[in-house]
């Protein structure tokens, strides 16, 4: 058992018999009342967000979460096999617990997987991964006012939106939060 004072980002909280990971939090003592802690928390079966506000000291339960590195090995019909670089034992994770992940992922990557009672309960990515873009139209200078974006795909079949220079083959930054384009990169 800990205490709302306990609460950080990133803590796996068991609440109602669900695993609910702490997005953001702030502990607010206003100058009337009692202290409190507002926290965003995400269910971590379905992917809910909530707000939920607790009363400062509050005792609550947290699960134990065990995050480690693994490696992207390949793909099982619907399934992601991961590997411990540790002690080289392999993991099969279900596409619905790796979600939007796979459109970021390619084979030998680094990822987080944060593990309870050895269910891998999610995939954490880098913030941002460097990716091939496959196929993208010739980008036309022409009638516009503001710097335009065209459609690109990546290698590994996710489509987002570059600039218009950017060209077939060229290896861009993507931010894996929200799939936009953060850059060229230049080996």
């Amino acid at each position: 058992m800990a205490t709302t004072n306990d609460i950080k980002n990133g803590t796996v909280l068991k609440l109602e018999g669900q695993l609910w990971n702490i997005i953001e939090f702030q502990h607010v003592k206003p100058g009337k009342g009692g202290a409190f802690v507002r926290t965003k928390m995400r269910n971590v079966m379905s992917g809910k967000v909530v707000d939920k506000t607790f009363n400062a000291g509050l005792k609550i339960e947290t699960a134990t979460v065990d995050r480690r590195d693994y490696q992207y090995l390949y793909q099982d019909g619907a399934d992601f096999v991961f590997m411990d670089t540790s002690d080289y034992d392999q993991i099969t994770v279900s596409g619905a617990t790796v979600g939007d992940a796979t459109n970021f992922m390619l084979e030998n990557q680094m990822v987080n997987i944060a593990i309870h009672d050895g269910t891998p309960l999610y995939i954490e990515l880098p913030p941002s991964v460097v990716l091939e873009i496959t196929y993208t139209e010739p980008g036309l200078q022409g009638d516009r006012s503001s710097a335009g974006t065209k459609p690109a795909t990546l290698e590994t079949g996710y489509e987002i939106q570059v600039p218009l220079f950017i060209e077939n083959n060229t290896k861009v930054k993507v931010d894996t939060r929200d799939g936009s384009y953060l850059g060229r990169v230049t080996e």
